[in-house]
């Protein structure tokens, strides 16, 4: 699986929660879980690709009530990084943390969450995921790195073990620069088709993950929901939005030569054009949120 860095997941996560934050009322996420606990005073939630714990942070405090929280990384180092990230988070918000050896216990206003950190490579090891007993599968942008195949396989299980889904931030394939420059049709191009590659799970659903997964769920008897939770990106909000435009500019660039390497001029020009604009350019990427119950 491609790797991501703390780095990058820090750049991104405040984006990602203003994107998901316009999507929150429409999936009207505590009803759902006041309905997926039932009679169980405890709502188990599995977390796939967890990173440093983003999703446990947006979803945690919208969920309320007791919460178990399995979350699941491929990555050792991202899992070694949860405890200070958390830290971190639950100083900043009031909340208490207690954290041991393999485990950590998060308490906050109308909720608390067990969280175990698992490591496990899911596109190696999907089968030893420990669905069984789980009433949540969630993840944040990750159907667009997986294969349609994969992603079969993921819904299979999650019905077998009765469990609602959630994956937020699934890019649709809209790109929209303000202001346009020559090269942006280009580029996007090569991005999407970039996007499609080989992530480590097969050929990458990219852009049409969220269409492919709709249609499937609804296949399977799903309730499907959907509501935009678009990356709205401004350099002249401030230095973190200059900061995620530089990296979309010199990520897609890369991205774009590494898809056809004979352009790379045209795409290096188109770099430095962004770039001459920065100050002035905002970006809407656009994503979408899916709910299956």
């Amino acid at each position: 699986m491609t790797g991501f860095s703390a780095d990058w997941l820090a750049l991104r996560e405040p984006f990602d929660r203003e994107a998901r934050a316009s999507a929150a009322h429409s999936l009207a996420r505590n009803a759902l879980a006041t309905r997926l606990r039932g009679g169980d005073p405890t709502l188990a939630v599995l977390d796939l690709a967890c990173g440093t714990g983003a999703n446990l942070r947006e979803l945690a405090p919208r969920l309320g009530g007791s919460q178990c929280w399995t979350l699941v990384d491929h990555d050792p180092a991202l899992l070694g990084a949860l405890p200070g990230v958390l830290a971190a988070w639950t100083q900043a918000n009031g909340f208490v943390l207690e954290a041991g050896a393999t485990r950590m216990h998060i308490e906050g206003p109308g909720w608390n969450a067990e969280v175990r950190p698992v490591c496990i490579d899911l596109a190696l090891e999907l089968g030893a995921v420990p669905f069984a007993g789980t009433r949540l599968v969630t993840a944040s942008a990750l159907l667009d790195l997986v294969s349609a195949s994969w992603l079969d396989a993921l819904f299979a299980h999650a019905r077998m073990a009765g469990a609602a889904m959630l994956f937020a931030l699934n890019v649709d394939g809209r790109i929209a620069w303000n202001p346009p420059v020559a090269g942006d049709a280009e580029v996007d191009r090569l991005f999407a088709s970039h996007q499609r590659r080989d992530k480590g799970f097969g050929p990458a659903l990219g852009g049409t993950a969220v269409s492919f997964a709709v249609s499937r769920l609804r296949a399977l008897k799903y309730e499907v929901a959907q509501a935009a939770s678009d990356w709205r990106i401004d350099a002249g909000e401030n230095a973190s939005g200059t900061a995620m435009l530089t990296a979309m500019v010199e990520g897609m660039g890369a991205a774009a030569i590494e898809q056809d390497p004979t352009a790379r001029a045209s795409v290096s020009e188109w770099m430095q054009r962004r770039i001459d604009v920065l100050d002035h350019t905002s970006l809407c990427i656009g994503h979408q949120e899916i709910l299956a119950t």
